[in-house]
């Protein structure tokens, strides 16, 4: 199973609304079930940086199949998973990356928001999933 690219762009939609709703411009990824990008859009005026912490966000969310603020609890010092975030290339473990599932629950994919402060990233991702 994985996310369609019409799924992804209901969800991009979704989140480019709420983005619009609070003021802040982002960039918004959507990956597939095997991590892979689906699609992209970087709202005019949103931090070039921040292109590739939503794509990594989003990786990072399927890779390890829960939201990436909760990989971030489980990484800091002395946790369980410390350091993880030098991993696969580099992941990011703080919020705007969530699992998108299909409606019997399975894992079909991820979105990674990332321009903003990590609440309003998170905000934004979960608007995309909310879509779908």
């Amino acid at each position: 199973m994985y996310v369609t690219l019409q799924q992804a762009q209901q969800a991009i939609e979704a989140a480019q609304s709420k983005a619009a709703e609070i003021g802040v411009p982002m960039n918004i990824a959507i990956v597939d079930s095997g991590a892979n990008l689906m699609a992209f859009v970087r709202i005019d005026g949103a931090w070039l940086g921040s292109a590739d912490i939503a794509m990594r966000k989003a990786r990072t969310s399927r890779y390890f199949d829960m939201p990436s603020g909760e990989l971030g609890k489980l990484s800091q010092p002395g946790g369980s998973l410390y350091n993880i975030e030098h991993s696969n290339g580099g992941i990011i473990t703080f919020p705007g990356g969530i699992p998108i599932k299909d409606a019997q629950g399975e894992i079909i994919g991820a979105i990674g928001v990332s321009g903003s402060t990590v609440e309003n990233d998170n905000l934004v991702a979960q608007a995309g999933v909310d879509a779908l």
